[in-house]
């Protein structure tokens, strides 16, 4: 067995979570600055817009280049150019030049984020994979609830213009942190054969397909997983309007809920943190999905505070159990080698489904009673969690939920 340096593994997880701690720091004060600017509610939408866009055009080509090239690089690279995006924000005073610039933000975290999970597998040993995910989550949990926190309160004793530049600076911070890290592309070798973009291009979407033939098991329970999160995300984007709209909660009570459900999912991935070696991969993933779409069924029933409250606490736990399962059964099973464009190729595929669902359900909710595309929502999901515990219990998988090299 592979010893690991968990002091390595705190500098890496130090990085990304000063990262992610940027993004929602960002979020919330671009948010601002764009509605100050043109007190245009489509203006804002828009922001949310840019990173689906960018995602379909980034990720088609993106996932090639992280395979073939150094990640630890392209970490620290994308953390100066967000960085640089970011402080450039409040000398812009057009609002199209605001959106040209978060495009280019938004593709440097395209690249970041399949280029830090493709680190993390090459750096974590299989052993240590489900303790570092549920650990990596705890902290992203920490940054979404502690980030909008930092937001306010910079803004309460400064200005806008201060949390940007605090955010810029942040970016810097975790490229210095992933600088220190090792480097484990040492022995990347570029291809010796020049080819053109397109056949590159045609190349790595090919492996893809290659490796989606080869494991339709992998592939159907991943996928099973990531329409799961489609589901949900269309809920969760019509949130505001079912709570107070639908279940008559007012905007303090809609903020609380919000808050109860990152402190679900921190507690959820603290629990697993401490207990990792109890829970198999099979547990993370079939307990979590069905649970969470037990939460999500709570929810879409609700006709009062507490009923809301009770799903969102247990989506926002099981949600942490899930998500470690799941991106613990990914690393252990696509080949470091392809991770990168396995990574950017779902991105595509997902963005696409993305923007039609969101687009989908806002038409749907004109259409219909919001409660019922949120409880049909709701039960897709429930289906979908059933069909995945079925999955996992067939036999002769195991070899899929292996927490130990083969060596």
């Amino acid at each position: 067995m592979k010893i690991f340096n968990w002091k390595m593994a705190s500098f890496l997880l130090t990085g990304i979570g000063i990262s992610r701690l940027g993004d929602f720091i960002y979020l919330i004060a671009i948010n601002l600055i764009v509605y100050d600017m043109t007190g245009s509610a489509a203006a804002v939408a828009g922001l949310w817009i840019i990173g689906p866009v960018t995602s379909v055009l980034t990720n088609s080509w993106s996932g090639g280049l992280i395979d073939r090239k150094n990640k630890k690089s392209i970490m620290i690279w994308t953390d100066l150019a967000r960085a640089m995006g970011v402080a450039l924000i409040p000398f812009l005073g057009s609002i199209g030049f605001i959106y040209a610039v978060l495009f280019l933000i938004s593709m440097a975290k395209a690249l970041f984020m399949p280029a830090s999970a493709t680190y993390i597998a090459k750096l974590v040993p299989i052993e240590s994979r489900k303790r570092f995910i549920s650990i990596n989550s705890l902290v992203t949990s920490g940054a979404f609830i502690v980030g909008p926190a930092i937001a306010g309160g910079l803004f309460l004793i400064g200005t806008i213009e201060t949390a940007i530049y605090l955010n810029a600076a942040s970016f810097v911070f975790s490229a210095v942190i992933i600088w220190v890290l090792p480097d484990m592309d040492k022995d990347l070798k570029s291809p010796t054969v020049q080819t053109s973009a397109y056949e590159t291009l045609r190349d790595d979407w090919k492996q893809v397909i290659m490796f989606a033939g080869r494991e339709v098991f992998i592939i159907s329970v991943y996928g099973c997983f990531l329409a799961f999160g489609l589901f949900s995300l269309a809920m969760d984007s019509q949130e505001v309007v079912f709570i107070q709209d639908v279940v008559g909660l007012t905007e303090a009570d809609y903020s609380f809920l919000v808050s109860i459900s990152g402190i679900g999912f921190a507690l959820g991935a603290l629990f697993i943190t401490i207990v990792s070696r109890m829970l198999s991969i099979k547990q993370l993933m079939g307990y979590g999905m069905l649970l969470t779409a037990a939460g999500y069924l709570i929810y879409a029933l609700a006709d009062s505070f507490m009923l809301v409250v009770m799903g969102f606490t247990v989506l926002g736990i099981f949600n942490a159990f899930s998500s470690a399962g799941y991106q613990t059964f990914y690393q252990n099973n696509v080949p470091v080698e392809i991770m990168g464009r396995m990574i950017s190729v779902i991105g595509v595929i997902q963005s696409f489904a993305q923007i039609i669902l969101l687009f989908g359900i806002g038409v749907l909710g004109d259409l219909f009673p919001l409660r019922y595309t949120i409880v049909i929502l709701a039960v897709l999901n429930l289906i979908l969690s059933l069909y995945v515990c079925r999955q996992l219990l067939k036999p002769g998988k195991q070899q899929y939920f292996s927490e130990t090299t083969s060596s």
